[in-house]
């Protein structure tokens, strides 16, 4: 069956058109904040030579992912803040659900090969020069942004290859893939558990890597004699896994259940959370509890005012 839509309308959160103007105000507000953390990390990383190290150079990348996450969405639902009609093209529709999902994947394997490392430098201290080389480092970034876009291909052709033949209203603020299955008028209980499947085994595969890491870094940090040393690695570690938690809990909460279980305002919400709300905190999380990364952000800090 053909599609007889060429566009999709994204009701976002309706309101009055005052509102709407608030919520433009606050996420523009939001959005500014967010590239300007993660572009200060980048920038740290950049010209830092301090922290031309393994873990700072994937702290890096992670921030100029999230800048790239947040950007997929954010941009669109302003414009859509202030917009009538609040439309969307069929393909450009699917691109945002690429690039939306692909990054957020990204997200999950970047946070992986953090714990990785975090896992060689306190586990295996003696080794982590030979093991951690600045080609490991650089095939982990490789592996950390492509792994998404090749990984999100089968859903997005799966889903964009449904029939759509009206309504063409997404009650979401993104295409987001649960309520562009739900718009099809094709059968598509086979691609839902496949799409669920796929969720499933990524996010708990995933996020079960991450704590398998993290048990034995904590295990190594308990046994060492220092307690300076305890503390140092402690700090690092709870930075890490406040950023895993955020993300984790929320992805996991709206994706491993099926989506039908949920109401629409609680799916908008927890989006809203894991793909605007955690790229703001997750800058503040890291600068807050590193030193290095402090003096390195006013090192950028100085340079632009005198610039």
């Amino acid at each position: 069956m053909a599609n007889s839509i060429s566009h999709f309308i994204l009701l976002g959160f309706p309101s009055s058109r005052e509102i709407q103007m608030v919520f433009f105000v606050v996420f523009s507000v939001i959005y500014i904040l967010t590239l300007m953390g993660n572009s200060a990390i980048v920038c740290a990383v950049r010209w830092d030579r301090h922290l031309h190290t393994p873990m700072y150079i994937l702290l890096g990348n992670f921030s100029f992912l999230e800048i790239c996450y947040v950007t997929t969405t954010v941009p669109n639902m302003l414009v859509n803040f202030l917009s009538e009609t609040k439309t969307i093209t069929f393909i450009g529709c699917f691109v945002q659900f690429y690039f939306f999902f692909s990054f957020g994947c990204d997200e999950g394997f970047y946070l992986c090969i953090m714990a990785f490392d975090r896992y060689l430098a306190i586990c295996r201290p003696l080794h982590y020069p030979t093991i951690m080389t600045t080609q490991l480092c650089t095939g982990l970034v490789a592996f950390g942004w492509s792994c998404g876009f090749i990984i999100f291909l089968l859903p997005v052709a799966l889903i964009s290859h449904l029939s759509y033949c009206g309504p063409n209203i997404i009650d979401h603020f993104l295409c987001d893939p649960v309520p562009l299955m739900a718009l099809s008028c094709s059968k598509v209980q086979t691609i839902k558990i496949i799409y669920s499947s796929f969720n499933t085994i990524f996010m708990i595969g995933t996020f079960t890597f991450i704590l398998i890491s993290y048990a034995l870094v904590i295990l190594s940090v308990l046994q060492m004699p220092s307690t300076a040393g305890k503390r140092k690695a402690f700090s690092t570690c709870a930075s890490h896994l406040a950023v895993v938690i955020l993300f984790y809990g929320s992805v996991m909460t709206m994706y491993v259940r099926p989506g039908s279980e949920q109401p629409v305002d609680f799916q908008k919400v927890v989006t809203l959370f894991y793909s605007v709300i955690t790229p703001l905190c997750n800058p503040l999380i890291y600068s807050l509890r590193n030193k290095d990364m402090k003096a390195a952000l006013r090192k950028v800090l100085a340079i632009l005012r005198t610039s």
